[in-house]
């Protein structure tokens, strides 16, 4: 086969991936990109806002060429409902019609859940701040391609206020955690079949310990952080695990995928 032709979605306005490229090195869509290229160099990956009309439609005109599309993760929240989340949700419904393979990746998770009749909400059980722990592989999850050669339970990095509240119809939950009961999941809409999760196997602790620290006056006003010592007792945590994880570990999913649409 030929080399793969991804699409990337990114998931951020531009103020948005004006702080992401300084905390974390790179917009979502470009840090997603950088990624893909150091497992398969060999892949073309265009990179689209949906915010730009003109890049939506030139992609949906010209969609026949991707292989797959993945959704990245961003700092919107579903709620909100903005003229540029509804710009987000209504491209993610065209493509649903293009026969394609989606990955969808924390708030590429909730927009396409949203489009599919789902519903996504602040979590109830709080937030992951830089971490998820313990995530747990249900048997639907050992079954699906995204989690081959993926350990039972696992803990990544994560970012999100938001959960998946309410599954679009015949979506198969495959993953959990404490924080969100929706990690990972699956379902096919329209002609497209799409693989979301409530994480980021596109992201290194480091970057995460930066997106904090760039968030550390939000999270406090927000108290998700009661006080200093409890932001640092984080913060070690996640630089603990970062000793445990490798590379092969936290980017099996991306892979993973991408074996599965060539």
């Amino acid at each position: 086969m030929s080399n793969l032709n991804i699409l990337i979605v990114e998931g951020n306005i531009r103020e948005d991936s004006e702080f992401f490229i300084k905390a974390a090195g790179a917009s979502a869509a470009d840090n997603l990109r950088n990624l893909i290229l150091k497992i398969d160099p060999s892949t073309n990956a265009e990179i689209i806002n949906p915010g730009h009309d003109d890049e939506t439609s030139n992609a949906i005109k010209n969609m026949s060429k991707y292989n797959g599309i993945i959704f990245t993760g961003g700092a919107m929240r579903i709620n909100d409902m903005t003229d540029v989340i509804k710009k987000h949700i209504n491209f993610a419904s065209n493509c649903f019609n293009q026969n394609k393979k989606i990955l969808a990746i924390c708030w590429g998770l909730q927009v396409c859940t949203t489009a599919a009749g789902g519903k996504a909400n602040p979590g109830k059980n709080g937030a992951h701040i830089g971490i998820a722990s313990d995530v747990i592989i249900n048997n639907e999850g050992h079954k699906h391609f995204i989690y081959k050669d993926k350990k039972d339970k696992f803990t990544t990095p994560a970012f999100n206020f938001d959960e998946v509240s309410e599954l679009p119809k015949n979506a198969t939950l495959l993953s959990s955690d404490k924080v969100n009961n929706v990690m990972g999941m699956s379902f096919k809409v329209g002609n497209s079949e799409i693989t979301g999760l409530q994480y980021h196997p596109d992201y290194e602790y480091y970057q995460m310990i930066n997106l904090i620290a760039g968030r550390k006056e939000r999270l406090f006003k927000n108290k998700n952080f009661l006080n200093e010592e409890e932001y640092q007792k984080h913060i070690s945590y996640i630089k603990a695990e970062n000793e445990l994880l490798n590379f092969e570990d936290r980017t099996c999913e991306v892979r993973n995928w991408l074996n599965y649409i060539k």
